[in-house]
Order: C-alpha cells, then sequence, then structure tokens
C-alpha cells in the first residue's frame, strides 16, 4: 500500500482486495497487483467515490472500464509470469495494463484512440511503471514490430479473434478475449496456440464494447 494512504484509504484498499476474494480470485500474484495499482487514479474525479466499488465505469470517448472483479478473473486466465511479453488491446484508461505491469516483464498496449492513450501514457509515468508501453493504432491488427508476444488480451468484443493476433502470438501463448456480437451478451474465451492446432475454453459471460478496425481520425 502507499505510505500516503489515510487509515480510511487503506481500510478501503484492504475491503476491495477482500472482495475480489469473496468474489472469487485466488491468484496471490494478481491480487498484489491489484492491489498494488491506485485504482481512483483512473478514474474520473467525479466518480471518484466509485473507483473501488465492483462496478463498470464509464471513461472518455464512449468506453468503459471493467469492474474489478472482471479485470482480475481476465488476467487470472493469462497464467503470466515474470518473463512474459504481454499486448493488450483497448488501453482504455490504462488501469489493466497497470495491473499487468506489476506480473509481466513488458506490456504493450495499443488504443484507437489518441487522447485515451495520452492520459493512460501519463498515468503510467506518475506510477513510475516503465515496463508499459502505450501507442496509437489498429488494435485488430495488433502490434507487428513488436511481435511475437507470450500473452494478448482483448478489451473489446468481435465475432472471432482476429487473424493478425493469433499470427503475433508464441506457439503456448494464450489470448483470452470476449468473444460475440456487439450489443448482446459476449463469452469471455481463453485460446492457447499449440503447434498440434488451438484449445479454446469458454470462460463466463461477459459484456464488452466492439473491437473497431482502425484508429480514430479524431480524439
Amino acid at each position: 500500500m502507499s505510505t500516503g494512504e489515510s487509515e480510511g484509504e487503506q481500510a478501503e484498499r484492504m475491503a476491495f482486495i477482500l472482495g475480489l476474494r469473496q468474489r472469487g480470485i485466488r491468484d496471490v500474484g494478481v491480487l498484489r497487483a491489484m492491489e498494488l495499482v491506485p485504482r481512483p487514479l483512473f478514474v474520473d474525479p467525479a466518480l471518484r467515490r466509485h473507483a473501488y466499488d465492483d462496478v463498470a465505469l464509464p471513461i472518455a470517448c464512449g468506453q468503459t472500464m471493467s469492474q474489478p472483479s472482471l479485470v482480475a478473473a481476465m488476467t487470472e486466465a493469462l497464467s503470466l509470469t515474470a518473463d512474459h511479453t504481454v499486448l493488450e488491446v483497448g488501453t482504455g484508461s490504462g488501469y489493466h495494463a497497470a495491473v499487468l505491469s506489476h506480473l509481466a516483464a513488458r506490456v504493450v498496449t495499443v488504443d484507437r484512440y489518441r487522447s485515451l492513450v495520452a492520459e493512460a501514457q501519463a498515468r503510467f509515468e506518475v506510477l513510475g511503471l516503465r515496463n508499459v508501453t502505450a501507442y496509437v493504432g489498429d488494435g485488430t491488427q495488433g502490434m507487428p514490430a513488436r511481435a511475437p508476444f507470450d500473452r494478448i488480451l482483448v478489451t473489446a468484443a468481435a465475432p472471432d479473434i482476429p487473424f493478425a493476433l493469433i499470427d503475433q502470438l508464441k506457439f503456448g501463448g494464450v489470448i483470452v478475449m470476449p468473444l460475440g456480437a456487439p450489443e448482446e451478451i459476449q463469452t469471455l474465451v481463453r485460446y492457447v496456440k499449440e503447434q498440434s492446432g488451438r484449445t479454446r475454453t469458454e470462460l463466463m459471460k461477459v459484456r464488452f464494447v466492439p473491437l473497431i478496425p482502425g484508429a480514430a481520425a479524431t480524439l
């Protein structure tokens, strides 16, 4: 916990982690990463009283910030180790990338909205996170210049996993992504790329904004 926290803030953070445990999060590394990242920094000031509530929150550019239990569950599903390089598609506020930065060697995150990327990168700098870098780009195309990746996390939904992402994943690597039509309930899947084929496991029902090709011309 941050040494500058008040007793009330420390109690709130402890209750936050206890809540994640009660919702089924068991990975000690994931819980510690969630504890280390100050979620209020990534939330709109008008909504900061809800920063540690287990709810999705709106952010700029019509996007959303997933509820903490879903962030933790998706992170658990990646099965990260300290030597992994991770690609995150959908930077959003930068919160999930910040969590990943405490578990992996390198995090590359890409978003189609320039303003979101700039704000997220500024937050990474405030926190001194030197192993995470945010880029503006088309997430459906991944990040070929930084490939291959051990793990890929996609925080927007599509009918299927883009081929470019599968191509940029190492053999033995994992993709965690919601699949399904926009405006409908989707399924969070865990995909493992193997020499002999691929394994796909359905994890839970979710609801995410759609994965849109291209980078935004404005914003």
